[in-house]
């Protein structure tokens, strides 16, 4: 039976140098497929989530109504501990979903409230005015998407937002630096 050298470290020695050619542990395990076959994970992915690209409304619809109950909650029963993570869940899922479901705009605003939830030293001390604002833009960037001059609205819309909780939370943290740093770190919610 012969010697299986394909783990061998393989060594060509030359006038000035050397080349020392490591072995390939995933020659055995790797499968070669036929080019004219080959599987493309990346194509596969997008075209599942063309397939349910339909049901992108319905989520985001789903994501809004939750946000809405939370801040109803918090508005009928105050900041306490389970509203104030259930408003910032929401927010949270909205953030992280909306960009993927196609609502750019509503993560930016998304990405503000969840700015205020973590950052204000004292959620009492919120307007309630600029919780609303964010909730009802969300609601309206998600409801209006379809149309065709809501791209600009909602451009402007979670602009203003922003810049009214950034003007709010460097208010309140003038006293607590590391919380005004993050507060001025800039987002990174994609498409802001």
């Amino acid at each position: 039976m012969a010697k299986d050298t394909s783990n061998d470290l393989k060594v060509e020695t030359f006038a000035e140098h050397q080349v020392i050619t490591q072995p390939n542990p995933f020659r055995k395990i790797i499968r070669r497929v036929d080019e004219r076959n080959a599987d493309d994970p990346v194509t596969r992915a997008e075209e599942a989530l063309a397939g349910l690209s339909g049901e992108f409304q319905g989520w985001m619809n789903e994501e809004c109504h939750r946000l809405a109950c939370a801040f109803e909650t918090v508005a009928k029963d105050g900041f306490t501990g389970p509203n104030r993570e259930e408003l910032f869940r929401a927010a949270h899922d909205i953030k992280g979903d909306a960009a993927t479901f196609g609502y750019p705009m509503a993560a930016i605003a998304a990405d503000s409230l969840c700015r205020i939830l973590e950052h204000a030293p004292e959620l009492t001390t919120v307007p309630s005015d600029l919780i609303a604002h964010h909730v009802h833009a969300i609601q309206a960037i998600v409801r209006e998407s379809p149309r065709a001059r809501a791209k600009d609205t909602a451009d402007e819309l979670s602009t203003r937002l922003r810049r009214l909780a950034d003007e709010f939370l460097i208010a309140a943290n003038q006293n607590r630096p590391e919380h005004l740093e993050a507060v001025l770190a800039p987002s990174i919610v994609p498409g802001d």
